[in-house]
């Protein structure tokens, strides 16, 4: 996209937001309104990314992008920023963090790229928390709202940092096996829907923590069998539809069956 472009699309933006001669519906949006918006666009980039399809991925980053101006407009109508305040901030953020391209007089070579970009983060929050009025944590600026395992995932990266893990595998499979017993005994016992909601949050936060121990990403595992699931799902439909059967005349048994056999097909 050029810069005139760029400038095309801020400019329509402050159209559909006039006050008297704009878009009914975009004016009456706000933050909170449109944030829902901006996170499906997001999954929409990553959605053609996986299936690679670039004319989409192309379509998706403009949707996103109009996402970024949208937001950035409003903010200028409240006089907090605009457009180019936001470019300017990550244009200096990308600057600070990569002294190793932009600073190189001074930075040390022999220094972990790594270890750098995580002190420098931690950094910035900490000047946010103080900014804030507020005691510096680990945790500060997790957004609460990430997908919950992707959250579960950086809040433990976080507390690592800080030393508390486990540095072996044994005791995180035994904590793992420990909340899925709890789980169980709140079923025995006929526990709440609160109660039971509780110990199954317990159990998914370990499956977390040892997804992060065996260095997999549990959201991408997640989805890996999500779309496992639906692909042997539709092909269970499938050969039900095409041996001329109807749903109401199929039980658990054909179902397993027609599941096993997709399974041995590698699906």
């Amino acid at each position: 996209m050029t810069a005139r472009n760029i400038d095309r699309l801020i400019d329509i933006m402050a159209q559909l937001r006039h006050p008297t001669s704009g878009c009914p519906w975009d004016i009456e949006q706000d933050f909170r309104s449109i944030a829902p918006y901006t996170i499906e666009e997001a999954y929409e980039v990553a959605d053609a990314i996986e299936r690679g399809d670039r004319e989409s991925l192309r379509d998706e980053l403009g949707d996103l992008l109009l996402q970024v101006v949208f937001h950035a407009r409003m903010a200028e109508e409240e006089k907090s920023f605009d457009f180019e305040d936001v470019a300017g901030a990550i244009v200096d953020k990308l600057v600070r963090r990569h002294p190793h391209v932009f600073d190189t007089d001074n930075h040390n070579p022999e220094s972990n790229l790594r270890d750098d970009w995580e002190r420098q983060k931690a950094h910035e929050r900490e000047e946010k928390s103080e900014a804030r009025g507020e005691i510096p944590s680990l945790l500060d600026d997790v957004p609460v709202a990430l997908p919950a395992l992707t959250r579960a995932e950086k809040l433990q990266k976080r507390a690592a940092r800080g030393g508390f893990d486990w540095e072996e595998l044994g005791p995180v499979i035994e904590k793992l096996e420990e909340e899925l017993e709890e789980l169980k005994a709140e079923i025995s016992n006929g526990g709440s829907a609160e109660r039971m909601s509780d110990e199954m949050g317990d159990l998914l936060f370990s499956c977390v923590n040892l997804a992060r121990h065996l260095k997999l990403n549990p959201e991408n595992s997640l989805q890996g069998t999500n779309a496992k699931f639906e692909r042997r799902f539709r092909d269970v439909e499938n050969t039900i539809r095409d041996d001329g059967l109807t749903w109401d005349k199929v039980g658990l048994n054909i179902y397993e069956e027609r599941w096993q056999a997709a399974k041995r097909r590698g699906l």
